[in-house]
């Protein structure tokens, strides 16, 4: 009895406290309830549509109940009903907890579920402006969510609906904290333009819906502007990249398996296209879907097309070729990848997704790029990516590297599957690279270096034929391998209607002596061939051009057909370059010297340039190339000043503050030199009426559209001294009487009488005038 006598009367008073706690205010407006819920339910079904989730199923109708919920019961306490919500939130955060430990790279994913499980719970209660702000904040963070997941524009729309129900809620918000009484939206549709003008309340709301489309076409504009200008720096600050986790990728090894290369479009044995068997020089057509280059044996005399068709979503630093694989022996009709059998497992820890490779060995400046891919369709078990790669984030638990240095996984690249890559890329940095020359202690892997003895004599001499046409000695392997690529271009033209090759004839001297030409890929066979044969070192790389950069997205889209072959030449001690013999095609992919930081703002003039004629669009080229390089050093020197220290950090915000008031000076003295150019139009007597009710309006005073000038004076009265009103009565009766009934007014007068209205401006309030 002595321990519960004391608990059961604090138990009472703990109850007395709580009900005679002041009761919250809630928020009554059902509008504004309804449009914070729209925002929500956007939030949902735009995060559901970009990250392929299903949440919206479930989360949407109980969100709804629970507004209809809270509602209900708004004016109640609900301490039961908050207390069960605590617990469910708790719980909520072990689930997060837990997918975050399952998803270790996919943290956005697993927030987003939890933002929405807590809305849900959130939803049931909502009495208080303060709670449905919490909603809206809910709401602006998934859509943040939906926008880094998406890879494609059908995330566009959904943004635009979320914005025409943010602006009027947030009028009501703001309305909500001034206390303001609720308004309508406006008087119905159906309803005559004659009776909303009668509704001087309606007509002049904030929700009228000819004002919200006005305010939305503003901020479209205003935002779609700020699109175009704003820089795309490169991202990744962070160092946790998006890697999927597909269960049936995490198990698969090499262990057990073959390590061969696995490309669906190279069918075995039946002479239709090579992969297995023979000599992987039989004729025949290539697959319509997968490229003939992908494979550990790649046959060069395959003819026919793909289909065009979208495999991968690239999103990087900057653009490249995304490498795949590597051959170093020439068979006749194609290539080999000679130690196929030679691969090196690599594993990764069972705590993160990164694999370790090796590091570049190279002279040259090297820059970190971050590339990650997302395979929009089932892809052979090779991994594409720019040269060098250093780190690999991947979801299987090994992967393999080949004698070429190509990335290989254990089983096929799955659809949806997503993976990054930070490689080592090496500046292209020419005026090094031409005076290169290969010193002569360093060993040349001779793989590198073969040449079917029977054409090397041939090749070699037509190869110095070539050169011969320089009109400078050429000595350098950089400045021969540039010269050699830009002659095939010229002197060799691509063969559509090229025929089969015979079961004893070589590629590279029907190209050159037979057919002056061939299909694209042979271009980069014939321009490996003819560097070896000057003793250059030299091998063939298949992989991906960048494809098509989405500046909306921030995506390279690649296709099947933007697969391809080209020369990469290897400068020891400086790294491996690549040369593009195809014509129509640059003489090297474009690589990190080449940058997307006015993406926008380039798709725009590329769009322009194509009308103007070749010497405008030439001189204007050059003029943009000099200002967006300027503007991109002086932007990174900035941002690294701020993002690399606390002191950088406090001097940018210094600098940002002092821009914004700078450029709300700058935007105040517009406004007042365009008021200015405006009045100076007008009629002395419309000039001076303007310029009276534009001071009244930098006052506070906004006269009504509804109001005649004589109300507007009269309803001044109680802001202001007799003598200001007066002179506004005088200036407004001159104006009616010179507008409506053609009386000159007496300017001078009037124009002293302003004088003496602005000298009381400058006074204290109320204060006579003199």
């Amino acid at each position: 009895m002595t321990f519960s006598f004391p608990m059961a009367r604090w138990l009472e008073q703990w109850q007395a406290r709580l009900q005679n706690l002041p009761e919250s205010k809630t928020e009554e407006s059902i509008v504004f309830r309804i449009l914070v819920q729209l925002m929500v339910i956007v939030g949902i079904v735009a995060t559901d549509v970009a990250a392929q989730t299903t949440w919206s199923l479930w989360a949407i109708p109980l969100s709804v109940i629970g507004s209809w919920w809270s509602w209900r019961q708004r004016k109640k306490k609900n301490i039961a009903l908050k207390f069960l919500l605590a617990i469910a939130m708790v719980a909520m955060l072990f689930v997060f907890l837990g997918n975050l430990v399952e998803n270790l790279n996919a943290s956005q994913v697993a927030l987003a579920g939890l933002l929405v499980q807590l809305q849900v719970l959130h939803s049931f209660d909502l009495p208080q402006r303060k709670d449905l702000g919490y909603s809206m904040v809910i709401g602006l963070i998934l859509l943040g969510v939906a926008g880094t997941l998406s890879q494609t524009l059908a995330f566009a729309p959904w943004l635009l609906l979320f914005l025409a129900v943010a602006i009027p809620t947030l009028v009501l918000d703001y309305r909500s904290r001034l206390g303001l009484e609720e308004i309508p939206f406006s008087l119905p549709f159906w309803k005559s333009a004659e009776k909303a003008r009668r509704s001087e309340r309606t007509e002049y709301s904030p929700l009228v819906p000819k004002k919200l489309f006005a305010l939305l076409a503003v901020t479209l504009a205003f935002g779609l502007l700020l699109f175009a200008l704003m820089p795309r720096f490169p991202g990744y600050r962070l160092q946790s990249f998006p890697v999927s986790s597909p269960g049936e990728m995490q198990q698969q090894t090499f262990e057990g398996q073959n390590q061969d290369i696995n490309n669906p479009g190279y069918r075995r044995g039946n002479g239709t296209g090579t992969g297995g068997e023979g000599d992987g020089s039989e004729p025949g057509q290539v697959d319509d879907t997968f490229y003939y280059g992908f494979n550990s044996r790649m046959n060069q005399n395959l003819r026919g097309e793909m289909t065009k068709q979208l495999v991968l979503r690239v999103r990087s630093q900057a653009p490249g070729f995304w490498k795949a694989l590597s051959f170093d022996r020439y068979t006749g009709q194609g290539w080999e990848i000679s130690d196929n059998e030679k691969i090196t497992t690599v594993e990764r820890s069972p705590w993160s997704y990164r694999f370790v490779l090796d590091n570049i060995d190279s002279f040259l400046e090297t820059e970190n790029v971050v590339q990650t891919y997302t395979a929009v369709e089932d892809l052979p078990n090779v991994i594409p990516s720019l040269y060098h790669p250093r780190f690999l984030y991947f979801p299987t638990r090994e992967v393999g590297i080949d004698s070429n240095g190509s990335l290989r996984s254990p089983v096929g690249l799955l659809k949806d599957i997503t993976y990054t890559v930070i490689s080592e890329v090496p500046v292209r940095d020419r005026t090094r690279l031409q005076e290169y020359r290969i010193p002569p202690e360093v060993k040349i892997d001779p793989q590198l270096l073969q040449v079917p003895p029977d054409i090397k004599s041939a090749v070699r001499v037509k190869a110095q034929e070539l050169l011969a046409k320089s009109e400078r000695p050429l000595e350098t392997p950089y400045e021969i391998s540039l010269y050699l690529t830009q002659a095939l271009k010229q002197n060799y033209r691509i063969r559509t209607d090229l025929p089969f090759f015979e079961d004893d004839e070589d590629l590279v001297s029907a190209f050159l002596f037979e057919y002056e030409g061939g299909l694209p890929d042979h271009f980069a066979t014939v321009l490996t061939i003819m560097l070896r044969s000057l003793d250059i070192p030299a091998r063939l790389t298949v992989g991906f051009a960048p494809g098509q950069f989405n500046p909306f997205t921030g995506y390279y889209l690649v296709h099947n057909t933007d697969a391809y072959a080209l020369t990469e030449v290897l400068f020891p001690r400086l790294g491996w370059f690549m040369f593009d013999p195809i014509p129509g095609h640059e003489l090297y992919p474009p690589s990190i010297e080449d940058n997307e930081t006015f993406s926008v703002l380039q798709q725009i003039w590329r769009w322009v340039a194509g009308w103007l004629p070749s010497p405008v669009s030439g001189f204007l080229a050059n003029v943009w190339a000099a200002v967006t390089g300027f503007l991109v050093t002086v932007l990174r020197w900035f941002w690294n000043l701020i993002s690399t220290s606390l002191g950088g950090a406090l001097l940018g915000l210094i600098l940002a503050i002092a821009a914004g008031f700078l450029g709300w000076l700058g935007w105040t003295q517009a406004k007042r030199w365009l008021q200015y150019r405006r009045l100076a139009q007008l009629h002395p007597m419309a000039r001076l009426y303007q310029t009276l009710l534009y001071d009244l309006e930098q006052r506070g005073f906004r006269k009504s559209r509804a109001q005649t000038p004589g109300e507007f004076a009269q309803s001044l009265r109680e802001h202001l001294t007799p003598e200001q009103v007066e002179i506004i009565v005088e200036i407004s009766t001159a104006y009616v009487a010179w507008r409506y009934g053609e009386q000159q007014p007496h300017l001078d007068y009037l124009g002293q009488q302003f004088k003496l209205l602005e000298h009381s401006w400058r006074s204290k309030a109320k204060t006579k005038l003199p």
